[in-house]
Protein backbone atom coordinates (compact mmCIF):
# COMPACT_ATOMS: atom_id res chain seq x y z
CA UNK A 1 0.00 0.00 0.00
CA UNK A 2 1.29 3.21 -0.82
CA UNK A 3 0.93 5.65 1.73
CA UNK A 4 3.47 8.50 3.11
CA UNK A 5 3.48 10.84 6.23
CA UNK A 6 5.42 12.93 8.62
CA UNK A 7 7.39 9.66 9.81
CA UNK A 8 8.94 9.17 6.39
CA UNK A 9 12.66 11.20 5.50
CA UNK A 10 12.09 13.59 2.73
CA UNK A 11 14.90 14.68 0.28
CA UNK A 12 14.71 16.89 -2.75
CA UNK A 13 16.69 16.84 -5.04
CA UNK A 14 17.50 20.71 -6.02
CA UNK A 15 18.64 20.60 -9.52
CA UNK A 16 15.90 20.07 -12.45
CA UNK A 17 15.02 16.76 -13.32
CA UNK A 18 14.26 15.66 -16.72
CA UNK A 19 10.82 13.84 -16.01
CA UNK A 20 11.28 11.23 -18.60
CA UNK A 21 13.35 9.37 -15.54
CA UNK A 22 11.69 6.43 -14.36
CA UNK A 23 13.04 4.24 -11.71
CA UNK A 24 16.29 3.20 -12.84
CA UNK A 25 16.95 6.93 -14.05
CA UNK A 26 15.97 8.46 -10.44
CA UNK A 27 17.61 5.96 -8.41
CA UNK A 28 20.68 6.65 -10.10
CA UNK A 29 20.52 10.41 -9.68
CA UNK A 30 19.63 9.58 -5.71
CA UNK A 31 22.88 7.50 -5.81
CA UNK A 32 25.40 9.89 -7.65
CA UNK A 33 23.67 13.57 -6.66
CA UNK A 34 22.35 12.74 -2.90
CA UNK A 35 24.83 10.70 -2.01
CA UNK A 36 21.91 8.17 -0.57
CA UNK A 37 20.70 4.82 -0.73
CA UNK A 38 17.76 4.92 -2.64
CA UNK A 39 16.31 1.58 -1.48
CA UNK A 40 17.11 2.97 2.32
CA UNK A 41 13.48 3.61 2.68
CA UNK A 42 13.73 7.56 2.28
CA UNK A 43 11.78 9.33 -0.07
CA UNK A 44 13.22 11.38 -2.81
CA UNK A 45 11.58 14.11 -4.46
CA UNK A 46 12.54 15.26 -7.94
CA UNK A 47 11.28 18.74 -10.03
CA UNK A 48 11.34 19.83 -13.17
CA UNK A 49 12.59 22.80 -14.28
CA UNK A 50 9.76 24.72 -14.75
CA UNK A 51 8.29 23.26 -11.40
CA UNK A 52 5.01 21.69 -13.22
CA UNK A 53 6.15 18.27 -12.27
CA UNK A 54 6.66 16.46 -9.30
CA UNK A 55 7.78 13.05 -9.21
CA UNK A 56 8.37 10.86 -5.44
CA UNK A 57 10.12 7.80 -5.57
CA UNK A 58 10.24 5.68 -2.45
CA UNK A 59 11.49 1.87 -1.75
CA UNK A 60 8.62 0.16 -0.09
CA UNK A 61 8.15 -3.67 0.81
CA UNK A 62 10.58 -5.20 -2.30
CA UNK A 63 10.14 -2.49 -4.92
CA UNK A 64 10.05 1.19 -5.65
CA UNK A 65 6.45 3.10 -5.78
CA UNK A 66 6.78 6.26 -8.05
CA UNK A 67 4.25 8.92 -7.68
CA UNK A 68 3.99 11.63 -10.25
CA UNK A 69 1.83 14.77 -10.83
CA UNK A 70 1.36 17.06 -13.39
CA UNK A 71 0.01 20.74 -12.57
CA UNK A 72 -2.18 22.00 -15.45
CA UNK A 73 -1.89 25.47 -13.80
CA UNK A 74 0.63 27.49 -11.74
CA UNK A 75 3.67 25.78 -10.43
CA UNK A 76 4.88 24.15 -6.90
CA UNK A 77 6.63 26.00 -4.76
CA UNK A 78 10.33 25.08 -3.67
CA UNK A 79 11.13 25.12 0.31
CA UNK A 80 13.49 27.52 1.95
CA UNK A 81 15.80 25.67 2.95
CA UNK A 82 20.00 26.20 2.97
CA UNK A 83 22.10 25.44 -0.01
CA UNK A 84 23.87 22.31 0.98
CA UNK A 85 20.67 20.71 2.55
CA UNK A 86 18.98 18.05 1.08
CA UNK A 87 16.35 17.31 4.03
CA UNK A 88 12.58 18.82 3.98
CA UNK A 89 9.74 18.01 6.50
CA UNK A 90 6.64 16.13 5.76
CA UNK A 91 5.04 19.57 5.79
CA UNK A 92 7.28 21.58 3.63
CA UNK A 93 6.43 18.70 1.07
CA UNK A 94 2.58 18.88 1.67
CA UNK A 95 2.55 23.05 1.33
CA UNK A 96 4.36 22.38 -1.94
CA UNK A 97 2.05 19.42 -3.70
CA UNK A 98 -0.96 22.01 -2.14
CA UNK A 99 0.61 25.19 -3.83
CA UNK A 100 1.07 26.99 -0.26
CA UNK A 101 3.84 29.45 -0.38
CA UNK A 102 4.86 30.81 3.28
CA UNK A 103 6.29 33.97 3.30
CA UNK A 104 7.69 34.09 6.69
CA UNK A 105 7.64 31.10 8.78
CA UNK A 106 9.30 30.30 12.72
CA UNK A 107 9.80 26.04 12.96
CA UNK A 108 9.02 25.59 17.60
CA UNK A 109 11.42 23.22 18.26
CA UNK A 110 10.42 19.44 18.56
CA UNK A 111 12.36 16.25 19.90
CA UNK A 112 13.61 14.38 16.66
CA UNK A 113 15.00 11.08 17.72
CA UNK A 114 18.12 10.45 15.90
CA UNK A 115 18.17 7.72 13.15
CA UNK A 116 21.52 6.36 11.37
CA UNK A 117 23.67 7.65 13.51
CA UNK A 118 22.90 11.16 12.67
CA UNK A 119 23.70 13.68 15.82
CA UNK A 120 21.12 15.90 17.19
CA UNK A 121 20.83 19.38 18.40
CA UNK A 122 17.53 20.74 19.32
CA UNK A 123 15.72 19.85 16.26
CA UNK A 124 18.64 20.27 13.77
CA UNK A 125 20.05 17.15 12.68
CA UNK A 126 23.76 16.97 11.84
Amino acid sequence: MFSLGSTNTYHLYRGACDMRKSFNGLSGLVRSELGREPTSGEVFIFINRRRTHIKLLHWQSGGYVLWYKRLEQGTFPMPRIEAHQTRIRWSELVMMIEGIRVERSVQLPRYEVAKNGEKHKGNVVF
